[in-house]
């Protein structure tokens, strides 16, 4: 064994559990907002109209949609890491996973604290995911790759696309309500307290900055990806 490889598989080790863990609880915070039924955040809204009138479950819908949004990668010239195919694969998978094991909830009582924690879930996996440096999530290298190609704000960039998304899935009978605004707000803060916390040292500063920076704004941080 060379020197220094020991710390380098130790980083290494890192950084995937930090993915894949990530991942899991994005899925899983999806799933739950969903279980919540207070409104869902922009592609969920897309999702899950798409899901109503295909009778594909949402987290399909999402495993399809996500690999559907790999292709307008190519015209942007975005290569996708393993963090990359790794979220189109394993969010549907363990949304769909999380709202088999979760009842429908009709109470207030049990769906409003069901929101707040899904959301603050959803940061904490943002922050996890993103700091481990394997390449942005398909929505979010989509955003990256319009910024770069039109020069426009990534902040501009990103309300466009889900404004649009979220128009779209509305009308598709996507669930729309408090829980969409709450996630919008909140989700920026969140992610940028999980983003340090979860950061790991002895990484070298990369483009994938540019997400992380992207999502301590609330007024534009209203997807994961």
């Amino acid at each position: 064994m060379t020197r220094g490889s020991g710390p380098r598989r130790g980083l290494l080790a890192r950084r995937l559990i930090q993915l894949y863990t990530g991942l899991t609880l994005y899925g899983v915070s999806m799933g739950l907002m969903v279980r919540a039924d207070l409104g869902l955040e922009p592609w969920s809204v897309l999702n899950q109209g798409i899901s109503r009138h295909t009778g594909l479950s949402i987290g399909t819908v999402t495993i399809v949609s996500g690999a559907l949004i790999l292709l307008l990668w190519i015209p942007l010239r975005q290569r996708p890491g393993l963090g990359t195919v790794s979220n189109v694969v394993i969010l549907g998978i363990v949304m769909d996973a999380t709202m088999a094991w979760v009842p429908e909830l009709s109470s207030y009582g049990a769906r409003i604290p069901l929101l707040a924690f899904a959301v603050l879930l959803n940061g904490a996996a943002t922050g996890l995911y993103i700091s481990a440096r394997f390449g942005p999530g398909p929505r979010d290298g989509l955003m990256t790759g319009l910024h770069h190609r039109t020069g426009r704000p990534v902040r501009l960039v990103r309300t466009c696309i889900e404004v649009t998304v979220l128009a779209v899935g509305f009308l598709l009978g996507g669930s729309v309500g408090a829980g969409t605004v709450v996630y919008a707000l909140a989700i920026g803060p969140l992610a940028q307290l999980f983003l340090r916390l979860f950061a790991i040292k002895g990484l070298p500063e990369t483009p994938s900055r540019v997400v992380a920076r992207a999502r301590t704004s609330p007024e534009r941080a209203i997807l994961p990806e």
